[in-house]
């Protein structure tokens, strides 16, 4: 069982007598396990093209560089809808996400032309990425479209299309963006989440320089 799993169930134990029986206050003396901290997996800009470039499915594109350009969860991906998407103000009004909180993303310049094209051709009712059968397109159907995109794309990398939004704040990070604007982007409730792309950006780590390179000065 992972280690999520396991702090869930002492959770849900929890809240039973607590909340449920009106208990008082209770502190289980069970050892709570720890989370490895494991980096966040991402692609570089040249494999996110190349995942683009791939992709010829215009619905398919589009998804994928949603995720991409603007850090978009995949549920908040599916759950955008037409009146969401400001190209006046060239926002993007995301609700609902994790904690159930609304924040606004910039709209990228460059998907508005796709965007427009894409929107004259599949005449979207309310959810901007519809099913066959209307509704939300499935988030299941979006990663599969992902997998497929890497095996077409050469990309040999284990990842998940969650990888899209770290590609994002990782090369947000890269170009110098400032750490509490992407916590807002991301829609981070702590800055210590943010924190975890300064471990896998090479903005700073290029800067050091390796004992060994200093032997023969």
């Amino acid at each position: 069982m992972s280690e999520r799993k396991m702090n869930g169930k002492i959770n849900a134990i929890k809240f039973f007598f607590e909340q449920v029986l009106h208990r008082p206050k209770m502190f289980f003396d069970i050892p709570r396990p720890k989370k490895p901290l494991t980096l966040p997996k991402m692609l570089s800009k040249s494999e996110v093209k190349k995942l683009f470039n791939v992709t010829t499915n215009q619905k398919h594109k589009i998804a994928l560089q949603l995720c991409y350009g603007m850090g978009l969860r995949v549920s908040e991906v599916i759950a955008l809808k037409i009146k969401d998407i400001d190209s006046k103000r060239m926002v993007v009004h995301v609700r609902g996400g994790k904690g159930k909180k609304d924040r606004y993303v910039p709209l990228p310049k460059s998907i508005l032309p796709g965007l427009r094209q894409y929107y004259v051709t599949y005449k979207p009712k309310e959810f901007l990425l519809e099913g066959q059968h209307g509704g939300s397109y499935a988030k299941s159907s979006l990663q599969q479209v992902f997998k497929k995109a890497l095996v077409k794309a050469g990309i040999k990398k284990e990842i998940g299309i969650h990888g899209l939004r770290h590609s994002y704040a990782t090369h947000l990070l890269e170009a110098g963006a400032d750490m509490r604007f992407i916590q807002e982007l991301l829609g981070h409730n702590s800055i210590k989440t943010t924190q975890i792309y300064t471990k896998v950006t090479p903005r700073s780590i290029s800067k050091i320089k390796s004992p060994l390179d200093n032997l023969n000065n």
